[in-house]
């Protein structure tokens, strides 16, 4: 091998490493881009699973009280019944009938009863 052809090959070795050299640098910024990003998609998933987290929470407090509202609604309800009937009661009442246990569904003709009105008072 002549001076001149050993010369030659160095360089293209050279050009050679160059490009490998650039090629590396081009590899180390994509890694750290993906690093970034990696590093990104972490934080943003821990903020979404603490959403989730506070989101069923809230889910369970919600189902909670609407579980006790319906126990309300039907405790309502059972008032609302006994409601009715007490203004059933009231309205016979009102129309001249004895509601108590001791003259029940007679007519009323000495004005108002005391035992009625005590269970009016009773009821309400």
């Amino acid at each position: 091998m002549n001076k001149q052809s050993m010369f030659h090959q160095l360089a293209l070795i050279e050009e050679k490493v160059g490009g490998l050299y650039e090629e590396i640098g081009h590899l180390k910024n994509a890694l750290l881009e993906l690093m970034e990003e990696n590093k990104n998609l972490l934080i943003e998933n821990q903020h979404l699973r603490e959403r989730l987290q506070q989101r069923e929470t809230e889910l369970e407090k919600k189902e909670k009280r609407q579980s006790s509202g319906v126990k309300a609604k039907k405790d309502k309800k059972k008032r609302a019944v006994v409601g009715e009937g007490y203004d059933n009661l009231a309205r016979l009442y009102q129309e001249g009938f004895h509601i108590c246990n001791v003259h029940y569904g007679s007519l009323r003709t000495d004005g108002d009863c005391l035992f009625c009105l005590a269970f009016l008072n009773k009821q309400g």
